[in-house]
């Protein structure tokens, strides 16, 4: 059975301002030292399982001309330009329906764009077990990641019975408080949610027709619309009536058959600049220095500098990034405020800066 990737790449990674921005989010950024973007880095992993023209890209409309340029390799019309955004279950159903004209089924694997893996070749056998596991019946495959602290920032899988090498999933939770977070970890029953995910388009295509039939029937319609004239005015019709919901609650946690297959391959899904010297090395002090940085009786601390000069004396645990027209200053402990920062920017009309 062909397998496809669908690549989910429409998010705006306000956490990583000020170097991402509106008009070059984070997943077309390069945070590590190969100089490779995180989407560039999430295609290629996959080369040992899909072929380049089974590679779809979903993303906003404003950011078509961006993949295009750093996935050269990835067909034109398989950049799938959502209108306006509408969680993942609309996204996942605009690329299933879209696959499914040119396949009578296929293996689809669900990923994000702005996620690293450390150990590929682990990663890549780990689909490959999702991959037989999805080709029986109708079932779901998620994968989760094995905890290795009490992490308040994820979702959780609750897994049960073993059938092979996969679980049967008892039930997805919401991101947990410390106490919480600490039972699960001792538990050895509960799994980070990735946000990763492999079935047949049979299957996903199936369940939205159960569990969200208005967005199987959007879908279908912009499906059949592909390639033709009247495809555009189908798709922003049909899209944004779309409501605006994520898979894990549109469908996972009512489906039956979800199956999920514990991973241990390094992931990291970059969720803040915090992330940035978990996946860097840092020099003696614990520090991530990356530019034009003088660095002295500095700890544990991330500066990334500009075309200028940055001097950092006796300072621990920050995070300095500097660009050409924002500095940003920023302790550890508060790097997801910096969302706040852009609300009030939104306030104040300065939308040049976000």
């Amino acid at each position: 059975m062909k397998i496809t990737a669908v690549i989910m790449a429409g998010g705006r990674g306000e956490r990583f301002w000020p170097k991402s921005r509106n008009t070059c989010p984070k997943q077309f950024l390069s945070l590590t030292k190969d100089g490779l973007t995180m989407i560039q880095k999430t295609v290629k992993r996959l080369e040992p399982l899909v072929s380049a023209e089974d590679v779809y890209i979903v993303t906003n409309a404003a950011y078509t001309d961006l993949v295009a340029e750093q996935l050269p390799d990835v067909p034109q019309e398989n950049i799938l330009a959502e209108p306006c955004a509408r969680n993942t279950a609309p996204c996942i159903a605009f690329a299933a329906a879209v696959i499914s004209r040119k396949y009578d089924d296929a293996i689809m694997l669900v990923l994000p764009s702005d996620h690293l893996i450390g150990y590929e070749d682990i990663y890549v056998n780990t689909l490959k077990k999702a991959i037989a596991v999805a080709k029986e019946d109708k079932n779901l495959v998620t994968i989760g990641i094995t905890p290795t602290y009490p992490e308040t920032g994820y979702g959780y899988i609750n897994f049960g019975e073993e059938n092979g090498s996969a679980y049967a999933v008892e039930r997805f939770v919401e991101k947990p408080d410390r106490a919480t977070a600490k039972q699960y970890l001792k538990s050895g029953k509960y799994l980070w949610n990735s946000g990763m995910f492999v079935w047949k388009i049979s299957s996903i295509m199936s369940n939205l027709r159960k569990f969200m039939p208005s967005v199987y029937e959007g879908a279908l319609r912009i499906g059949e619309a592909f390639g033709t004239d009247n495809y555009t005015y189908t798709l922003v019709n049909e899209f944004e009536a779309f409501p605006s919901e994520s898979i894990d609650f549109g469908i996972m946690e009512k489906a039956e058959d979800i199956f999920t297959i514990p991973g241990s391959f390094g992931w990291d899904d970059v969720g803040s600049w915090l992330a940035v010297e978990r996946i860097n090395e840092t020099d003696d002090d614990k520090n991530y220095i990356e530019g034009d940085v003088i660095s002295v009786g500095t700890e544990r601390s991330t500066i990334v500098g500009g075309k200028r000069l940055v001097a950092a004396i006796g300072i621990e645990d920050l995070i300095i990034v500097d660009t050409d027209d924002v500095l940003l200053v920023c302790s550890k402990n508060n790097t997801q405020d910096v969302k706040q920062v852009i609300a009030q920017l939104k306030e104040q009309g300065r939308n040049e800066l976000v």
